[in-house]
């Protein structure tokens, strides 16, 4: 790693912290001996970055310090990439190419040296497998969600019966194969995923969800987590 590189992931680092990280913690990161992070760090500090903090105790960087836009190292920039190549993909008809426009205005914000990393990444996603086909918009689901409104679904099981179900929509999940709503269900008083091809139609409501979003996401990662705990015991 260059060593410009290296001082910009340093206040990386330090930037998504919000207690003091250690010059151990810093160099077994940057894979660089402390003896380098301590030498890094002072010299930012000599350039002004507003770090606080020393060696043996960790380093904090303050809060309200920014950065220029769009400082990215190549890596960070393929990450993007590879990410929006996924979400294109997809064939959602908003996100898709919204992805695109992503990609074209950070290759027009970059430096000119860091262009080929957008246009020749070194990664790469799969071939998108055929178009999921739905009724109901995923814009819709969106919709609900950002406006925190109930959904009542007519749904459709694998079996083929037909369900009407009234939800508090949580979160949009995407796969390569389908994509599923994630939503507290009124009428089995629990979470249930809803893939969005078993949707036969969705009514948004203008009943606003029971329950502030904190609470509710805490509630499903907490189902989640015990799901997931679940299958491993049945293995």
């Amino acid at each position: 790693m260059r060593r410009a590189d290296r001082l910009f992931q340093i206040i990386q680092i330090l930037r998504r912290s919000t207690r003091p990280v250690t010059g151990a913690a810093l160099a077994a990161e940057l894979e660089v001996s402390t003896r380098t992070v301590y030498r890094d760090v002072a010299d930012l500090m000599a350039q002004r970055v507003p770090i606080t903090g020393e060696a043996g105790l960790g380093y904090l960087l303050a809060a309200d310090y920014d950065m220029p836009p769009l400082m990215l190292t190549p890596t960070e920039l393929e990450a993007i990439v590879l990410g929006a190549q996924w979400v294109a993909g997809r064939g959602d008809p908003l996100l898709s190419p919204a992805a695109r426009d992503v990609l074209a205005k950070v290759t027009a914000a970059v430096p000119a040296q860091l262009r080929p990393f957008i246009a020749d990444p070194s990664t790469a996603v799969e071939p998108p497998l055929d178009a999921i086909k739905e009724a109901v918009t995923t814009a819709s689901l969106r919709d609900a969600i950002r406006r925190r409104l109930k959904l009542r679904l007519l749904y459709r099981a694998e079996n083929g019966t037909r369900t009407e179900r009234t939800v508090w929509p949580v979160v949009l999940g995407y796969s390569d194969t389908k994509r599923v709503l994630i939503a507290w269900c009124e009428q089995r008083q629990a979470f249930r995923h809803f893939r969005t091809d078993r949707m036969d139609a969705a009514e948004l409501l203008e009943e606003p969800i029971g329950e502030a979003r904190g609470p509710l996401l805490r509630r499903w990662e907490a189902w989640r987590s015990a799901e997931l705990a679940e299958r491993e015991r049945g293995r």
